[in-house]
């Protein structure tokens, strides 16, 4: 989550559209690209984030293109209409389509594609492997 917003509570916003920005692979060699549009809540992409950096067992670098900033809230179980909105429940980042959520380099393309994979099977979404250099097929 972010260390501070200007407003706590957010509006749900339009997740339509493509990624315009970091649709690339900017800092690594390979990235993991998302196909599917979503939010992403902070555990999900912790998960993933342990599952890609368990099996690169310190070798490499890692990099999340991502960043939970969006704040979701939540009534209460039972509660009547009114009364305002609920209070911050979780932090999400928006994900759109072609946006780019975790890059790998210093370890083999085999490598990078078993750490994404097993980072991707932690994910809502479908994603595909892509490099840096060339386009490879999911």
């Amino acid at each position: 989550m972010p260390e501070r917003v200007k407003y706590r509570k957010m509006q749900r916003g339009n997740r339509a559209g493509m990624a315009s920005r970091g649709a690339t692979v900017a800092f690594g060699e390979y990235g993991l690209q998302a196909l599917e549009r979503c939010w992403l809540d902070t555990r999900q992409i912790e998960a993933a984030r342990t599952a890609v950096n368990r099996f690169m067992k310190r070798r490499g670098k890692v990099w999340i293109r991502i960043f939970p900033d969006k704040s979701i809230t939540k009534k209460p179980l039972e509660t009547r209409m009114g009364k305002g909105k609920g209070p911050v429940e979780s932090w999400v980042a928006v994900i759109r389509p072609a946006a780019v959520l975790f890059e790998v380099e210093g370890v083999t393309e085999a490598q990078a594609r078993e750490a994404m994979r097993l980072g991707a099977s932690k994910l809502p979404i479908r994603t595909k492997f892509i490099s840096r250099h060339r386009i490879v097929a999911a």
